[in-house]
């Protein structure tokens, strides 16, 4: 990033564009290219994204195999008992009329038996074993039901979670294609912010420092450090910003407003920075940015105050961040939402709720520097200007 340090002329803050809440994620999403994929093993692959639709190397199962312990039956019964099958073993031979095999749940089923009979629906001894007719291919998994050979199980895309790690190994992959996580650097801005213990006269506790490396790991970034940036003298954020650029996104807290110590817009302005977002008509987190560097990488402004920072987060940088995953837009549910808040004429109001039955409820403490009602809740809740109590409205649900 090129910064000026000469005279430059100043930004027009009256000029800035205020997006559409929808619009704005919408842009953030879009605005960035993927990395290049790279191979990893199952075990560096957890919280990546497929870089390319995860297929079976085999049919699932892979072979005919019994659903429950008992005998592999051939025919109608009672059966002469052949032999005992157990899980990774096989039995050579094939299963005539009237003949069985004691067999374990996920054993192969040997060749001729058209059904399993249940355990303790089995009687019998002496080399023979009696039950009711199974009809033909109870308890039995074919081979290939689950999945044919070469079926796409997951698409591209798709966040590799506990259960697609162990769907891989099941298709018999060691490896598998993903996007690295975005890097994300946190220039947490402000004079009159203390880090430890209760705050001093005037001054406030830091909160976004310990919020949000844990946010952006939860988003499916990388958290690169928090680094704390004095307001005065001025040019701190500059060098700061300069210092960071090992990080694919540089998220600043704070100075993104148009107070006497505001830096980050005319920063930009002057670095030939592209602004993709400048405000956003929501409420809280009206002052709001989203800009890619003139030599690339992003920076995302988010207000100071910490509810306000969180909505802003959700905005831009969790759709920034899946964007440069190679992830979707996450769609969001809609479900009825009650409880007395007011629409704002113009603006989207983010309100923190909790499920209640089918729909969810509205909770208390979301004022802009306020986070109880995010800490305690499952989702924001999307208020647009025409929602009524209890009508439905799109949840972003709270990561974490």
């Amino acid at each position: 990033m090129v910064l000026m340090t000469g005279a430059s002329a100043a930004f027009d803050f009256a000029a800035a564009r205020e997006t559409s809440w929808s619009e704005a994620r919408a842009l953030a999403h879009r605005a960035p290219l993927p990395p290049a994929a790279r191979t990893v093993p199952l075990a560096a692959a957890g919280g990546l994204t497929l870089a390319e639709d995860l297929r079976t190397h085999h049919p699932l199962p892979a072979f005919d195999t019994a659903a429950m312990d008992g005998y592999a039956v051939a025919g109608p019964g009672p059966w002469r008992v052949r032999g005992v099958v157990r899980a990774g073993a096989a039995w050579g031979g094939r299963l005539l009329p009237g003949e069985g095999v004691e067999i374990s749940t996920g054993a192969l089923v040997p060749a001729g038996a058209c059904a399993v009979l249940p355990v303790e629906l089995a009687a019998g001894g002496e080399g023979w074993v009696s039950g009711p007719a199974p009809s033909p291919g109870k308890h039995l998994r074919r081979t290939g039901e689950d999945a044919p050979a070469g079926t796409c199980l997951a698409p591209a895309g798709t966040r590799v979670g506990p259960a697609l790690l162990g769907l891989a190994a099941a298709c018999g992959h060691d490896a598998l294609r993903v996007r690295p996580r975005p890097r994300v650097g946190v220039l947490v801005t402000g004079d009159e912010l203390d880090r430890g213990g209760r705050p001093g006269p005037g001054r406030v506790r830091d909160a976004l420092g310990p919020l949000l490396p844990s946010l952006v790991a939860a988003l499916g970034g990388e958290a690169a450090g928090v680094r704390h940036v004095p307001d005065r003298p001025a040019g701190l954020l500059a060098r700061a910003v300069r210092e960071a650029r090992d990080s694919d996104v540089i998220v600043v807290t704070g100075s993104t407003s148009v107070g006497a110590t505001d830096q980050l817009r005319q920063l930009l302005h002057d670095a030939g920075a592209r602004m993709v977002v400048d405000t956003v008509a929501c409420r809280p987190g009206h002052p709001q940015l989203l800009a890619e560097l003139a030599d690339g990488g992003w920076v995302v402004g988010l207000p100071g105050n910490p509810y306000a920072a969180l909505v802003a987060a959700h905005t831009l940088l969790a759709p920034l961040i899946a964007g440069l995953s190679g992830r979707g837009l996450a769609p969001l549910p809609q479900v009825p939402v009650s409880g007395g808040v007011r629409p704002v004429p113009g603006l989207t109001r983010l309100v923190p709720v909790a499920w209640e039955g089918s729909g969810a409820r509205i909770i208390g403490g979301h004022r802009s520097a306020f986070l109880h009602g995010a800490a305690v809740g499952d989702a924001l809740a999307v208020i647009a200007d025409d929602w009524t109590d209890g009508s439905p409205a799109p949840l972003v649900l709270l990561a974490g």
